[in-house]
């Protein structure tokens, strides 16, 4: 399975480039939000890539940043969404405005994206809501786990550390006390990445 692709970029595209490593172009898709932060064709370019395989075929998508390549394998958890779709979702949702309507449940932001019908928001809603884990973590590392929004419920940290637990297999329960015990340790204004590293040492106890 391929990981991770450094070479030049070649074949821009909004939607596929070509990535020559060591001569060989690989092929490989990318949502609108990658496509729009790529460097000039020839230069060198590092892609997080998801690799797809199915039917004897491979297709590989690729993103800048951890935080696209989260949310790209999240919305492929839901129920009749492959990664052409994802890639048309993360092409339209910013991964933390994502990560915001799903901890929310705002459908109207997942209907936002071309091909996904109300029943289709509605089931992703309930189907990714305890997945956000990954997610989470990631934008917490970027620096960007909370950003503001027009309209839904603020989506605090704590709320996103609580989901990261469960996301990782803990009872609620288990996280409701491992997250006070974080708090107690780290204080009120820790960053969601310090309240779950400091929840899961208090698991590990």
């Amino acid at each position: 399975m391929i990981a991770r692709l450094e070479g030049k970029l070649r074949h821009l595209n909004p939607t596929q480039i070509i990535v020559d490593v060591g001569g060989v172009g690989y092929a490989v898709n990318i949502p609108l939000s990658t496509f729009a932060e790529l460097p000039d064709e020839g230069k060198s370019i590092v892609l997080r890539i998801h690799t797809h395989s199915r039917d004897g075929s491979i297709a590989l998508y690729g993103f800048l940043t951890d935080c696209e390549l989260a949310a790209f394998e999240l919305v492929l958890f839901a129920n009749r969404v492959g990664p052409r779709l994802a890639q048309t979702i993360l092409s339209g949702i910013e991964p933390a405005n994502l990560l915001r309507a799903i901890q929310s449940g705002d459908a109207k932001v997942l209907r936002s994206a071309p091909g996904v019908g109300s029943k289709m928001a509605e089931r992703m809603l309930i189907e990714l809501r305890d997945r956000t884990g990954e997610l989470a973590l990631a934008l917490a590392a970027s620096g960007d786990a909370t950003p503001e929004t027009d309209s839904g419920p603020s989506t605090t940290t704590l709320d996103l550390a609580l989901s990261a637990l469960l996301n990782l297999g803990y009872s609620k329960p288990q996280a409701d006390r491992a997250l006070d015990g974080a708090v107690d340790q780290e204080g009120e204004d820790a960053t969601l990445e310090n309240l779950v590293r400091g929840s899961l040492r208090v698991l590990a106890k």
